[in-house]
This record gives structure tokens, C-alpha cells and sequence, in this order.
């Protein structure tokens, strides 16, 4: 990736990438918004509103525009949409800013950006580039989390219960307590830390990038900040790592006490879930030949299909995520 220098606060141009389908389809109201915020403010400004299928075009594009022209590029949307620009912001090079409008919005909170558009918005304008760890599946970009198995079976039903009932937590909570009670397809792997491979049989394999999440699911993180620099050369003892977690299969009743475990915060306690740290983790799909199989991959709540065998990793290069001063310094993975 090449480097660009980063740009001043107070006068970089700003580029919005904004979802027409995030923050239950109020994009132009959010374009008003930022209109109004950039001439107040006298800051050059771009607003690019586009659908789902134009969201990673777009992305790229705004971030190679923002990179050769000393600016930044800015995610208006959930997970989703801020994974999408932040992927084309770190390979481009150039920083990333953000106005939240998802669900959980883990990312922004977990860096002190708030919920409120406007408080966002008021943030951004002068907010400074910061590094922020990110990683990877087979060269994916992901900030809060990475999963397969029950988790992105979980994050289907869950779209598909807000298409029917609304998008709200309430909508999103009820979709996964029924997900988790008739969960039965089981998964065999293979997992490779470098110090040697084992197999499990697993519900999921949900590797966490986000202190916040983390927390609240009662699991441990110890993500450390990131090199100082985008160019800086790279020091794995320099990073953080990612929180690995396993759901062995289990039975309804015990099911039932896991998410009571998930709901008070206690996850890490619950004897059904495994959990352990890395930098790096090759994960073989097994019975399958080499593992080469296409599996479900959820990152940052959007599903995709990957051919096995997946290699999770910690990156070299960290993200600039454009924070105040008042907001916590990254240490470690987003949202």
C-alpha cells in the first residue's frame, strides 16, 4: 500500500460515502446534514449516496480521489458500510472518518464517536488521524468481528426478521434466541497457531477485533495499540491480538443458559465456550479435501463465501481513523 501524507485538520477535504439503505433510509437527510455542517464550517466536502450493490465502487473511489488529494474519506452507515470504506480508505491509504448510523455501531463506539449524527459530524470536523488495529480473513478487511458457522446463520435470520418487523436491538435480540435454539449444523476444523494444528468440533468460530464487544460478552481482550505510524515497520510485538471463541454443540436446555450467560455479560464463563488469543490463525475445513470448500464468512455483519483454507491475521499496516483528542486513543481492533 502506498503511503500518502496525511491530511491537516481543518481543511482536508471530506468525501461521504453514505448508505441509502442504512439508518432506515434517511440518506437524504443526512446529505442536508453534512451540507449544512461543511458550509458552516467553510470545509471542502464531497457527498456520494449510493446503494448496497455501489457501496464498494464507490468506496474505492472516493478513498483513491481522498488519497491523491491529501483528504479523507468518510462512512456514513452501520458495521457494514463503515467495513466497506474502510477497507478502500486502508488499502488506498488515506484516513477514515465516520458518521455512525447503524444498530450497535461497536466500531465508532468503541473509539468514542457517538450515536448522534450531528455530535459526529461536529467531531469530525476536527478530528486528527489516528492508527487503529485492523485485520484480515484471506486478505478481507474486518474491524469488529470475522465468523462462520452459527454466527453468520444468526446475522441472516436477524436481516431477515428486521425486513419483517423493523429494525431495532428488540427485533435483533428475539431473531437470535431463535436462531440459537434450533442450531444443529455442526462444524469440524482444523486450526493452525503456529504451534501446531488441532481439530474441533464446533456451533461457530467467532474471532473478535473489538474491546467493546468483547467486554460486553464478558471475554477477555488485550488488543494493544498499533505501530505509531502507517509506514512504520511492522513489529509483531506491536500489535494486539484477536479473541478466537468456539460454541461446542449443545443441547437446547443448555443453550438456553448460554445466552442467559450472553445476556448478563458472562459469556467467557459459560463451559461450552472456548476461548483463546492469537496473531494468527489458519483455520482448515475439514472433512473436505485441503479444506478448499466454500463456507459462509460473516465480516462486520455482512455475509460473504470463502474458500477454505481461512487465514485470520492481525495486519502490519494500522487504519487512520480520524479522532478528537477527547476520544480514546485505539487500542486495538474497531467496533
Amino acid at each position: 500500500m502506498a503511503a500518502h501524507p496525511l491530511p491537516q485538520p481543518d481543511a482536508a477535504p471530506l468525501r461521504f460515502v453514505i448508505n441509502a439503505a442504512a439508518g432506515h433510509g434517511e440518506a437524504r437527510s443526512q446529505a442536508a446534514l453534512i451540507e449544512t455542517m461543511l458550509r458552516e464550517h467553510r470545509r471542502p466536502g464531497e457527498l456520494l449516496i449510493c446503494t448496497p450493490a455501489d457501496l464498494a465502487p464507490t468506496a474505492r473511489r472516493a478513498a483513491g480521489e481522498s488519497a491523491a488529494s491529501g483528504g479523507a474519506v468518510v462512512a456514513v452507515g452501520g458495521d457494514g458500510t463503515i467495513n466497506a470504506v474502510a477497507g478502500a480508505a486502508h488499502a488506498a491509504g488515506c484516513p477514515l472518518g465516520i458518521v455512525p448510523r447503524g444498530t450497535f455501531n461497536y466500531f465508532a463506539r468503541a473509539h468514542g464517536i457517538a450515536d448522534d449524527p450531528l455530535q459526529a459530524l461536529r467531531a469530525l470536523l476536527h478530528a486528527r488521524p489516528k492508527p487503529v488495529q485492523v485485520a484480515a480473513v484471506n486478505g478481507q478487511l474486518f474491524l469488529v468481528n470475522a465468523s462462520l458457522g452459527l454466527y453468520p446463520d444468526l446475522l441472516q435470520d436477524r436481516e431477515a426478521y428486521k425486513a419483517r418487523f423493523g429494525r431495532n436491538r428488540w427485533v435483533a435480540f428475539g431473531a437470535g434466541v431463535v436462531t440459537l435454539l434450533r442450531a444443529q449444523r455442526r462444524l469440524r476444523l482444523q486450526l493452525d497457531t503456529g504451534d501446531g494444528r488441532r481439530t474441533v468440533r464446533t456451533l461457530t468460530l467467532f474471532v473478535g477485533n473489538n474491546p467493546l464487544q468483547l467486554a460486553q460478552l464478558g471475554l477477555p481482550s488485550d488488543l494493544q495499540p498499533p505501530a505509531a505510524a502507517a509506514d512504520a515497520p511492522a513489529d509483531p510485538q506491536q500489535h494486539g491480538r484477536l479473541t478466537a471463541i468456539m460454541l461446542r454443540p449443545v443441547g437446547t436446555l443448555e443453550m438456553i443458559g448460554l445466552m442467559a450467560h450472553g445476556a448478563l455479560g458472562t459469556l467467557g464463563e459459560a463451559p461450552s465456550v472456548q476461548h483463546f488469543r492469537c496473531t494468527r490463525m489458519t483455520v482448515h475445513l475439514s472433512p473436505y479435501p485441503l479444506g478448499r470448500r466454500r463456507v459462509k464468512v460473516a465480516l462486520d455483519g455482512e455475509v460473504t463465501r470463502m474458500s477454505g483454507p481461512l487465514e485470520f491475521r492481525v495486519l502490519e499496516t494500522p487504519l487512520q481513523l480520524l479522532a478528537c483528542d477527547n476520544q480514546p486513543d485505539s487500542s486495538g481492533g474497531g467496533g
